[in-house]
């Protein structure tokens, strides 16, 4: 069993070091991949310091985001690593045991070709969404009500699990996909920098008719302390967030003209609270 794993730093050493000592004794762990987005010197040294064999630090010359990224290191993989799984993470995850990888492989079959484990946040288990129609995504956005709807309309209800383990969305801070399948669909949409890799790597896995599961035999643990999320301001965050939305909504959920203006007028509305935010903050 060949598994391969992917990590992208952006000044997160601390935590991507922390996660390589957590999986460097997995002997179905052949080759770990760091990408780093052009981080601190400082930040990137600390890695390079690891004397770990099957460790390989790729740096990037600038931070073309996330999915750029991922492409990069699964790339690497599928070209040093023959009949490759390959596991895509966060920084801040925690892997309990090898047990975790070798069950994920195990799912993997001619139907199904991504795998994530149960996400264990705090006290609390994610599986997945359903992937939703442009109408339906467009409920969910709209302004001040759109929370009352959007778990309803995307979360599968738990006792679906009871008896199903078939998800349309994975949680992306932690899964598996084939490597050859990975290359078959032509990797990740690198013009998302950041956000909806998840949905757009669903609808190109529903194309070419393979399915995604969730492995409710095993979990991860998601710290949810990287970096990352402090490194950009929440209405720069927000703004790249709409970014990866409406080209997810308009190139790969089919929303129609209408839609789409929908789509723009609720993310200018959402706009208004950060302003207000900002105009008090001067005062």
């Amino acid at each position: 069993m060949n598994i391969g794993l992917v990590i992208v730093n952006y000044n997160d050493s601390d935590n991507v070091i922390k996660l390589i000592k957590n999986i460097k004794s997995f002997k179905s762990v052949k080759m770990i991949v760091v990408v780093d987005n052009n981080s601190f010197t400082s930040e990137l040294n600390k890695i390079k310091k690891l004397k770990i064999k099957n460790v390989k630090v790729i740096e990037n010359d600038n931070n073309y985001g996330y999915a750029y990224a991922l492409n990069i290191g699964s790339k690497y993989i599928n070209e040093n690593l023959n009949d490759a799984f390959i596991v895509l993470s966060n920084t801040d995850i925690e892997i309990p045991s090898e047990k975790v990888l070798i069950s994920m492989a195990k799912k993997i079959n001619d139907d199904i070709k991504c795998v994530m484990p149960k996400v264990k946040e705090e006290s609390n288990y994610k599986y997945g969404w359903k992937l939703t129609s442009s109408s339906k995504d467009l409920i969910a956005n709209i302004p001040l009500i759109n929370r009352t709807f959007r778990k309803d309309i995307i979360n599968y209800p738990e006792e679906y699990f009871k008896n199903n383990n078939i998800v349309d969305v994975i949680y992306g801070c932690c899964f598996m996909i084939e490597g050859k399948t990975l290359k078959d669909i032509n990797y990740f949409d690198d013009k998302t920098f950041l956000y909806y890799e998840e949905y757009i790597l669903a609808r190109k896995l529903e194309k070419i008719n393979k399915k995604s599961v969730v492995d409710t035999e095993v979990f991860v643990s998601h710290i949810h302390n990287a970096v990352i999320g402090s490194n950009i301001n929440k209405l720069r965050k927000y703004k790249i967030y709409k970014k990866s939305q409406l080209y997810y909504e308009k190139k790969y959920n089919r929303a129609n003209f209408i839609e789409m203006f929908f789509f723009r007028l609720f993310y200018i509305i959402n706009l208004i609270p950060y302003g207000i935010k900002n105009i008090l903050k001067r005062l």
